[in-house]
């Protein structure tokens, strides 16, 4: 068994697998037996594949959890307002920069929720059986994490290593995420109404991957099929600290206020159109953040509320950000009018003004604005900055210069990856 493996049955028994525990009471007397981590080879039974591919979700969620907290920081969604430590944004990161003396967390969280992904496809396969397995909503639903668990990695992370193999281009996860989402389609097509969400799930998910990959046909086709209400979301939990909203938490005051929505794009924009996808608050009593930002000092603390409890979810895919993939298609087209409509079209929904483009360089600004805003802080920023910056689009968004735009491979990987020169 490899040390991945194992601590996937561990998560996996830990989370879903209820140990059996034999109590003895006595006068004077309590014996507790745990058998401990449970053998990889009984979960190869239909018994067990909720536990499985529920796991592979768990470890998503907390991937993505890290990652689009200290990500929104780097890409200038939200601002540092103090703590360097847990849940804290620490001195690197406030200066916008990912390294690899840092990135140990991310890296594992992010490979640890590939792999139990795509194992978890592999696992049911094998125990339902060609036939069963080409329509089971088991298997789909693993697909369809194993296809965000690869986005996750190709948006945000700037190079691939699969499983201690050599480095390659990021794009490899983005190429696994696309043939993971279609699949997924097929097998939950193929499972009746039951997979219906699944199927638009996965479609959306391969929209935004065929963008990422530059398919801009291929993207707006999926995109076209997501209804505009659609919305495919990662859940939290109150059953420990590690499944709460980390956003959240970060900046709830009990005791955290390690982030602030203060000298952000979003203050402003927030302040003057009164736009509820971004929105914030303060307190009357409680006005600065819970330690000082270097230079700047104990900052204004304006606390984000999009995100208002420990079980506050995160979107994955929604439809409105369907509308704006087929609108960037149309951009790279010389559609200016049709992607101002497509862009402005969540707008006239919220009676919101609309964004005027009388140019194309003014209408990519919209779009780069408008993304910001409806994708805010779900962990997307980045992927869009960096591919934006790769193809020298025009137009205005914020100022990265300096900064990140993917989260590096560790030393941890360098140091024990014997692909990997240190």
């Amino acid at each position: 068994m490899t040390p991945m493996t194992n601590r996937f049955i561990r998560r996996v028994a830990g989370l879903a697998v209820p140990a059996v525990v034999a109590l003895t009471f006595s006068a004077c007397n309590v014996q507790v037996t745990n058998p401990g981590p449970i053998q990889a080879t009984f979960l190869d039974n239909k018994n067990a594949l909720t536990a499985i591919v529920n796991g592979a979700g768990r470890n998503l969620s907390e991937s993505l959890n890290w990652t689009a907290y200290t990500g929104a920081a780097i890409a200038r969604e939200l601002h540092p307002a103090g703590s360097t430590g847990s849940f804290g944004i620490t001195v690197q990161q406030q200066s916008g920069r990912l390294t690899e003396d840092e990135g140990n967390t991310f890296w594992n969280n992010a490979q640890r929720a590939r792999w139990t992904a795509e194992d978890a496809v592999r696992r049911t396969k094998e125990i339902l059986g060609d036939t069963d397995a080409a329509k089971s909503v088991q298997v789909a639903q693993a697909l369809v994490w194993a296809g965000y668990a690869n986005r996750h990695l190709g948006e945000n992370f700037c190079d691939c290593v699969i499983d201690g193999g050599p480095k390659e281009a990021y794009t490899v996860y983005l190429d696994r995420a696309e043939a993971n989402f279609t699949e997924a389609i097929a097998v939950a097509t193929a499972a009746g109404t039951t997979g219906a969400t699944l199927v638009t799930a996965a479609t959306a998910g391969r929209a935004g991957v065929r963008l990422l990959k530059g398919n801009l046909a291929g993207a707006a086709t999926d995109a076209a099929t997501v209804p505009n209400t659609f919305v495919y979301q990662m859940s939290y939990f109150t059953t420990d600290l590690d499944q709460y909203n980390r956003i959240y938490w970060a900046s709830a005051n009990q005791p955290y206020r390690a982030h602030t929505v203060w000298n952000t794009f979003y203050e402003n924009y927030r302040k003057q159109t009164r736009d509820p996808r971004v929105p914030f608050d303060s307190s009357l009593t409680v006005t600065l953040g819970d330690a000082a930002v270097g230079a700047l000092g104990r900052v204004r603390w304006y606390f984000q509320t999009k995100y208002p409890s420990q079980t506050a979810k995160i979107n994955l895919s929604s439809g409105w950000e369907m509308r704006l993939i087929e609108a960037e298609a149309k951009l790279v087209a010389n559609d200016v009018t049709g992607a101002m409509t497509l862009i402005n079209g969540r707008r006239t929904a919220l009676a919101l003004a609309p964004w005027t483009a009388t140019n194309a360089t003014e209408a990519w600004t919209a779009l780069k604005r408008e993304r910001g805003i409806e994708l805010w802080m779900e962990a997307r920023r980045l992927g869009d900055f960096r591919r934006w910056t790769a193809l020298q689009r025009p137009g205005e968004s914020e100022d990265m210069t300096g900064r990140s735009l993917c989260f590096v491979i560790p030393l941890s990987e360098k140091e024990t990856n014997p692909n990997l020169t240190p």
